[in-house]
């Protein structure tokens, strides 16, 4: 196996040798005028000149290839009783319909079409269909609240909106198709035109003129190939929370994404074409973009397109199921998932029930793993269990243990090295390199690898404001951490997350990692909160495990012991208390600016990715239990 240091040497000294052998991997229409255009800083675009189809090395590719006939996409949705199954021939010859479809009715190159869409097939499909003919997708996660849609179709203008009658939850049937025409009703901009798929749970009421079923669109329309595109046009915009309140739509352009996904395949994951790979995720966040649909079909790879959850459809053995089933290899997911079903199901006897035998590899990301979880998944699973860390921004892994090239002794806590590309960098206030263990803010040296952000949709102020102005010349994560003597990297807490004790400034992140490993706990999170003597005081929350028959007066005083043993007095922490759940975002994010803007009195707006708005209720009546806000 390759060396990782040679690797990541090599691609901090040689940047543009390095992604041009990546490069040769993808099949390109025109080749590059030169690797990197470094002419205007800070934005940097990878492979000007060159012209390629994201959807043609996606899809046709490996059709012309001779592998037609492997399955491309396994749909598996529990909440429906259905699967279906769909080799690469087919998928080349449905997305070469859709995309037929987009062009009848106006769709062309550069034209921005917003995808609402459950998780179902027909979203991998339209977001493909995009891409063949150079139109620029948005994936709206379905069922998001018609003010936050409408917000989006102001900002991104599409000539389209592809969309479902519903979406499915446990136990209920989100109807899509009223938020979709309320949001319209908002938007300033009117789409031209909605393809609308019929679902079987809930009927649909079509606009005339306006709203086209999918079914009757696709039969009556002809298959188009692909077009070729600039590599620094834009694939796709991805909408991500604003400080502002306003969206923030984070551009993917066509070629660096291609490079850099097709290589995070087989280096970072270490899956080869014809494996079955799993990201559990919805195609409305980034890793459904990154690894549900692009990378996976760039490596030639099935992958699996999951319509349910960690838990209750039907059972904590949900995933060991379509692992099992399906003969996944690979599977990437949330830590907020395992620790459901560690909540569910404490001692893995679901596991048990499945032939895991293929499994290799688990890799968590989207929220820092605590150790108690990494720890349990690998006991339960005998398998490597992954922590990496990376954003909606990156599009792929920052850092990760690259477990195609020469995986690392995992240290539970950190997602390992930074991935080949990144020069990641621990700065202080002044934007000196700190010393290693000494916290700081994470940031990475310009330019970034491709594959990542160039800017935000049309609004180059705003993506120098909001992630360049900090520090010159570097990229500000937004996460707060250190580098151990050894180089692994640690993201204890977002930079708004380290809270200032009496002149301490901790990590909430450090202290939630010494509340996760009580045997009680499930999961837990720790709000810095106002204080008139001490500045901020830490205020814990946690969600005690299924079947935990002890009262809360006897876990929590064992709680502020082990914290004390931990951290030490310094911490000051003397106040949590037990709650069912945490607020949540719907890519799992335990939401806590807001409980620390409810401890504080502050008035906070609902947050439109909040899975469960009512939980807000809940929480605002056990901070009072603790005596927040504080008068005065």
């Amino acid at each position: 196996m390759a060396d990782f240091h040679s690797i990541y040497n090599r691609s901090m000294h040689d940047p543009e040798g390095f992604w041009a052998e990546a490069a040769a991997e993808i099949h390109w229409d025109k080749k590059w005028d030169r690797v990197l255009d470094d002419s205007n800083p800070p934005f940097y675009r990878w492979f000007p000149g060159a012209q390629l189809n994201t959807c043609y090395n996606a899809v046709d590719v490996h059709v012309e290839n001779g592998r037609g006939d492997q399955l491309a996409l396994i749909y598996d949705s529990p909440v429906t009783g259905s699967q279906r199954k769909i080799s690469y021939r087919e998928l080349r010859d449905l997305v070469a319909r859709c995309a037929g479809a987009l062009q009848s009715h106006g769709v062309a190159k550069g034209d921005r079409v917003i995808i609402y869409m459950p998780m179902v097939p027909e979203a991998t499909i339209a977001m493909l269909a995009c891409a063949r003919i150079g139109a620029i997708h948005s994936v709206v996660f379905g069922g998001f609240a018609a003010n936050e849609l409408a917000t989006r179709i102001d900002d991104a203008k599409p000539k389209m909106i592809v969309s479902a009658s519903c979406g499915i939850e446990p136990g209920r049937v989100v109807e899509y198709k009223p938020l979709l025409d309320e949001a319209i009703d908002l938007s300033s901009h009117k789409p031209e035109h909605c393809i609308v798929v019929a679902r079987p749970q809930a009927t649909a009421a079509l606009v005339a003129g306006r709203d086209l079923d999918w079914s009757d669109t696709l039969a009556a329309a002809d298959p188009v190939d692909c077009v070729p595109v600039a590599a620094t046009d834009p694939l796709y915009i991805l909408y991500t929370s604003g400080t502002t309140g306003q969206p923030k739509g984070v551009v993917r352009d066509n070629g660096g994404h291609a490079v850099a996904l097709k290589w995070s395949m087989k280096n970072i994951y270490d899956v080869d074409p014809g494996q079955v790979y799993w990201a559990a995720s919805d195609v409305g966040w980034v890793v459904g973009h990154s690894y549900i649909v692009y990378a996976p079909l760039l490596q030639g790879c099935t992958t699996v397109m999951f319509e349910g959850k960690p838990v209750g459809t039907p059972d904590p053995g949900a995933f060991w199921r379509v692992i099992a089933e399906h003969g996944v290899e690979v599977m990437f997911t949330a830590p907020t998932a395992f620790r459901a079903i560690k909540k569910d199901d404490p001692d893995g006897e679901f596991i048990s029930k499945y032939d895991l035998s293929k499994f290799r590899i688990l890799f968590l990301a989207g929220e820092r793993c605590d150790p108690d979880t990494l720890h349990w998944a690998e006991d339960k699973l005998k398998i490597p269990v992954i922590d990496h860390w990376w954003q909606t921004e990156t599009g792929w892994a920052i850092a990760a243990n690259c477990m195609g090239i020469e995986p690392a002794p995992v240290r539970p806590g950190s997602p390992t090295r930074a991935v080949p590309g990144y020069d990641v960098q621990v700065l202080d206030e002044e934007g000196r390199e700190v010393a290693a263990n000494d916290m700081g803010a994470i940031s990475i040296k310009l330019p970034l690898p491709p594959g990542t952000l160039p800017t935000l949709w049309n609004n180059d102020a705003r993506y120098r404001d909001s992630y360049l102005s900090r520090y010159d010349g570097y990229y500000l994560t937004g996460d707060a951490g250190y580098k151990d003597d050894d180089g692994y990297l640690w993201i204890m807490s977002r930079i708004d997350d380290v809270i200032n004790v009496a002149g301490h400034r901790l990590s909430t992140g450090a202290m939630e990692e010494v509340l996760a490993s009580h045997p009680d706990v499930a999961e837990c999170a720790v709000i810095g909160a106002a204080d008139t003597l001490k500045g901020q005081l830490p205020v814990g929350l946690v969600v005690l495990k299924s079947g935990v028959d002890r009262s809360p007066s006897e876990v929590l005083p064992e709680l502020v012991k082990l914290m004390r043993d931990k951290i030490g007095p310094v911490a000051a922490f003397k106040q949590v208390t037990v709650v069912k759940r945490l607020p949540k975002t719907r890519s799992g994010k335990v939401l806590r600016a807001t409980m620390r803007k409810i401890a504080d009195g502050e008035d906070y707006t609902v947050p439109a990715t909040i899975d469960d708005p009512a939980i807000l209720t809940e929480i605002t009546q056990s901070l009072s239990g603790l005596g927040y806000p504080k008068a005065g």
